[in-house]
């Protein structure tokens, strides 16, 4: 098993406060392919995941874990976020990757499962679709999209 420095040291991880830090879409991808029991967990909405898409981790033989952070349509902070996750993951040492759709909600996750004892809780930076570019819209400047990863519609 890879000490807690071996994910730092072989991928480009930048320090975040409250977790144990942030990774582009291109770094996770890698992170994912690498390491068996890393988890993408999306924590968007249930629409989010329906009409924007899935990343698809289909040739790494993985499937994204969905937990909403937020509870559409009041958005809400999920009450049974790290309960739901807690239950289905074991390892509190396995690499587990957040997605949202721009960071933001995936930073509060990752903090979150942090705080229950999952020691290597990576926010992936600019999230599914990116910042909002200069016409403010998403998908252009940055995220797992723009990234050109794999992804899905339903």
């Amino acid at each position: 098993m890879s000490t807690d420095n071996e994910t730092a040291d072989t991928h480009q991880v930048s320090p975040a406060a409250g977790y144990a830090g942030d990774v582009a879409p291109a770094t996770a991808w890698k992170i994912l392919g690498e390491r068996k029991d890393a988890v993408l967990i999306d924590v968007r909405t249930r629409p989010e995941w329906n009409y924007v898409g899935l990343p698809d981790l289909e040739t790494l033989a993985k499937k994204p874990a969905l937990v909403e952070w937020q509870v559409f349509p009041s958005m809400q902070i999920n009450p049974d976020f790290v309960t739901t996750l807690s239950g289905a993951l074991t390892d509190k040492e396995a690499p587990l990757l957040f997605l949202c759709r721009s960071g933001v909600r995936s930073a509060a996750a990752a903090k979150a499962m942090t705080a229950a004892g999952y020691s290597r809780c990576l926010n992936v930076t600019d999230g599914f679709e990116g910042p909002l570019n200069a016409e403010a819209k998403r998908g252009a400047a940055g995220g797992w999209k723009a990234a050109g990863l794999p992804w899905r519609q339903t």
